[in-house]
């Protein structure tokens, strides 16, 4: 516990530093410098979150305690900082996002509010591509923008692995509502699902 108290605050005492910086800088060279110490900061966060849950657990919190602090369901909450056994092999699950699927995604939304749907049905695996075809796809955006209006923009990605999939959910922005584009893609960068949900929607 001694290692976490003393990254905590180290990070706060960079959080400071940054913050000093920040109303400091007067050339967008040194705002750029800001921004990419930003990003480093959010990094080691998040590591210092996933140090301290993993500490919760074992003295002896329940995901659906560490879910609660975080404001986030259960089943979220372990997907995002649990460590499973692959039951087939007894191994721990690689749990982390797999390069590309956040970009993979962010074309996805672009291509679906262009209306390239036969861009998007290329990305299909077998299965999905048996499921909807350009139609389908076609159909189904038609159907969210009747719902809440023309397509505005997305909000930052999150991505998490599970099982044999990268899960990628992107915000949506449309005139009258949000939305959230879930894309789940293979290890071969192929689409395994694909889904506009309303915000509530997710687990």
């Amino acid at each position: 516990m001694t290692d976490t108290l003393s990254a905590i605050a180290g990070l706060l005492a960079s959080v400071q530093s940054l913050a000093v910086r920040a109303t400091e800088t007067t050339s967008l060279e040194g705002l750029l410098r800001v921004v990419t110490r930003t990003a480093s900061l959010r990094s080691e966060l998040e590591e210092l979150l996933a140090s301290l849950v993993d500490q919760a657990r074992q003295d002896g919190a329940t995901w659906q305690a560490v879910g609660d602090a975080l404001g986030i369901s259960r089943q979220a909450a372990f997907q995002r900082f649990g460590h499973p056994v692959d039951p087939r092999t007894g191994e721990l699950m690689d749990t982390r996002a797999q390069d590309g699927a956040v970009e993979i995604a962010a074309e996805i939304v672009s291509d679906l509010a262009g209306a390239r749907w036969t861009e998007v049905v290329a990305r299909f695996d077998e299965r999905m591509a048996a499921a909807l075809d350009v139609a389908g796809v076609g159909d189904a955006w038609a159907q969210v923008v009747g719902t809440v209006g023309e397509f505005e923009g997305a909000g930052v990605p999150e991505a998490r692995r599970l099982g044999d999939v990268t899960v990628v959910d992107t915000p949506l922005r449309f005139e009258a509502g949000e939305m959230v584009a879930r894309i789940s893609v293979r290890a071969d960068r192929t689409v395994a699902g694909l889904f506009i949900l309303a915000p509530g929607a997710l687990q």
